[in-house]
């Protein structure tokens, strides 16, 4: 055995050395050109309301709320989504040490006590300890664990992608949650009015200035809004529920959302669009994935050719029974087998192709991924840029109306004016002001819209608590 020791040392730099270099997997310039044939990548978006400048981190501070912030952090945290995307991350970390014991030695012990223990009454016992080692000529177990690695990295990806989803959609659902909130609020002021135009109308009929139809009407006009009030309080509730569960806690719609927005933050520099792909975690984790499927294919094709194996072993037997022949007690052995498939009915061919299959799939998908990132950033920033024209215009009307509103309603006090013109203009004033709040709201939605599809990072880092393994080829996955 320690003859052994010595010589396996001095042989594995020799068999290594004879072992085939890896290929690398395709480079980014190439899977875009072969993904992205009929794509001409501009210069700079070409939508309006693009700023230049680079991609900034932590994009939802940029909102200027605190307490947004803390949801944010809170569902980051505690958000059952990404819990299980950070399960797949210490899943595919666990595929990358087991593909990785396979480039080394296996070694077993098996024991046997003779006597009653023994089980056959052969009276044998002994012990012997063996030890395995493929060389890896061919690369087929490289192969392998470069793909798991390949696999980690497109989890670790997929994760963070994950986590810049949720935080998008924790944005989104404050700002649908107070616009609700204000939504339900306009109502409950509309029913004030409508009080206070039924009592008018109560008032007018009394002095004779006014008709059982016009008390009729308003006392229609004051039920209709507060049964609106009760669909928007509904729908408050429901959204402050939808919110919780983000953020992992029990939907009981007692989180406490302001009463109205902050101010509207500035679009944040969107960069270029060559270098959007280098940074959107999901195009990445498609362009690994792709490196994965590459790494597959070859280790099917290292599949089909011989593998060459080295073994050693020690072994100690005796007998209670019979004598054994005279031999050296303990021994030890060294060999090397071969062994090289000659037929499996296809199989190994069937699975190469299988494997290229799937990489052309990837390659696809990578394609699919990229454009659909490209479409979101332009369709954001166009959307972002017709929005804040609106958001003006809507203004405008809305504050025109209040005050068109106010005038048929002292034209109505002072019998100038009937009260179907009081309530025409009423719902032209709650239309505009219910409009104007959708806009505003979808303002917010559309630049958290923007920052994700431009891939911004948040802060802090996640924890990671699977082990991280060695580095793989490609763009790296930015940091959160």
């Amino acid at each position: 055995m320690r003859a052994l020791r010595h010589k396996l040392p001095a042989l594995a730099p020799l068999l290594l050395a004879a072992a085939c270099a890896l290929k690398d997997p395709p480079v980014t310039s190439d899977i875009q050109r072969d993904s992205m044939s009929n794509a001409n990548v501009p210069a700079a978006w070409t939508a309006d309301g693009a700023v230049a400048g680079s991609v900034q981190g932590n994009w939802v501070a940029s909102f200027g709320d605190p307490a947004l912030v803390a949801l944010v952090d809170e569902a980051l945290v505690y958000n059952a989504n990404l819990r299980v995307a950070a399960a797949r991350v210490e899943q595919a970390a666990a595929y990358v040490r087991v593909a990785g014991g396979e480039l080394y030695p296996a070694a077993t012990f098996l024991a046997r006590p003779g006597g009653k223990l023994g089980g056959d009454g052969s009276g044998l016992k002994g012990w012997i300890v063996s030890a395995s080692w493929e060389i890896d000529l061919w690369g087929r177990v490289r192969y392998g664990v470069r793909a798991a690695q390949d696999q980690y990295a497109s989890a670790l990806a997929d994760a963070q992608y994950a986590r810049q989803s949720i935080a998008a959609l924790v944005v989104k659902a404050w700002f649908g949650a107070i616009e609700a909130q204000q939504q339900y609020d306009l109502a409950t002021e509309m029913i004030r009015h409508a009080d206070q135009l039924r009592e008018l109308a109560r008032q007018r009929l009394r002095i004779g200035g006014g008709t059982e139809i016009d008390v009729g009407n308003a006392d229609v006009s004051a039920q209709t809004y507060r049964d609106a009030a009760r669909q928007m309080k509904l729908v408050r509730d429901q959204s402050i529920r939808a919110l919780e569960l983000l953020v992992g806690r029990y939907p009981a719609a007692e989180l406490a959302v302001p009463g109205k927005f902050g101010p509207l933050p500035a679009v944040l520099p969107a960069g270029v669009p060559s270098e959007l792909l280098e940074r959107r975690p999901d195009v990445i984790a498609a362009e690994r994935r792709i490196a994965a499927a590459f790494d597959l294919q070859k280790q099917a094709n290292a599949a089909r050719l011989p593998r060459v194996n080295l073994s050693a072993g020690l072994l100690s037997v005796s007998s209670e029974l019979f004598l054994l022949a005279d031999r050296d007690n303990p021994t030890w052995s060294l060999g090397a087998g071969i062994l090289l498939p000659l037929f499996q009915g296809g199989a190994l061919q069937a699975q190469a192709d299988l494997r290229t299959g799937e990489q052309n799939q990837a390659l696809a998908s990578y394609g699919q991924i990229a454009l659909q990132a490209f479409g979101e950033v332009e369709n954001a920033l166009s959307a972002e840029s017709a929005l804040r024209e609106r958001e003006l215009l809507l203004s405008q009307a809305a504050t025109e109306n209040e005050r068109l509103f106010a005038l048929q309603t002292v034209r109505y006090k002072v019998g100038s004016g009937d009260l179907r013109g009081v309530a025409q203009q009423q719902l032209v004033y709650v239309s505009s002001r219910s409009t104007l709040l959708r806009v505003q709201s979808e303002q917010r939605m559309q630049l958290a819209n923007l920052y994700l599809a431009l891939g911004g990072g948040l802060t802090p880092a996640p924890r990671q608590s699977a082990t991280v393994p060695a580095s793989t080829s490609g763009p790296s996955v930015p940091a959160q």
